[in-house]
């Protein structure tokens, strides 16, 4: 969509446009002069809706009600749009079978709604010389939500801690 700015009466640099009437007649080419002198008789503006055109094209309309309409497009499409967060879950390689089944449900609801989900697993202590048993766990985790996602980060080392991001299977 495009900025809501657009050329206006006198703020017209072309010598001269293709004309569009208030009725969406085409009223051919003429001197911007004449196209504002035009408008102007009518009540209304000429308004430069493309400028990239040779000659630029140029609309007879109320530029208030123009701009009312162009913003109330551009919030209904902003609504329509939904912003994907990225949820995150701590694990541990320690962390118990119903513990990561409950945080697996959560993770579950989170990939549902069409957001991420960043798994971190934690070590505490001297749990980091055992990085195989972390594995398993991000191995569970992944295997339990392959239908409804997919790896977008693969785990990764971080110092004392092990990232992964799965987002939601795309629709096809």
């Amino acid at each position: 969509m495009k900025e809501l700015n657009y050329r206006v009466n006198e703020n017209i640099r072309a010598r001269e446009v293709q004309v569009i009437g208030p009725d969406g007649k085409n009223l051919g080419i003429m001197r911007t002069i004449e196209a504002i002198q035009l408008a102007k008789s009518m009540g209304l503006d000429l308004v430069e809706v493309s400028p990239n055109s040779n000659p630029p094209v140029a609309k007879i309309m109320d530029y208030g009600k123009f701009l009312y309409e162009q913003k109330k497009k551009l919030k209904e499409m902003k609504k329509h749009q939904k912003a994907t967060e990225i949820k995150e879950i701590q694990l541990s390689p320690v962390i118990d079978k119903h513990d990561l089944e409950v945080k697996i449900k959560k993770a579950r609801e989170f990939l549902e709604d069409g957001n991420k989900v960043r798994f971190r697993l934690i070590f505490k202590g001297r749990q980091i010389v055992h990085p195989e048993i972390a594995k398993n766990v991000l191995e569970k985790v992944i295997s339990d939500l392959s239908e409804i996602s997919e790896i977008e980060q693969a785990p990764r080392d971080e110092g004392r801690f092990i990232i992964m991001i799965l987002r939601p299977k795309s629709k096809r």
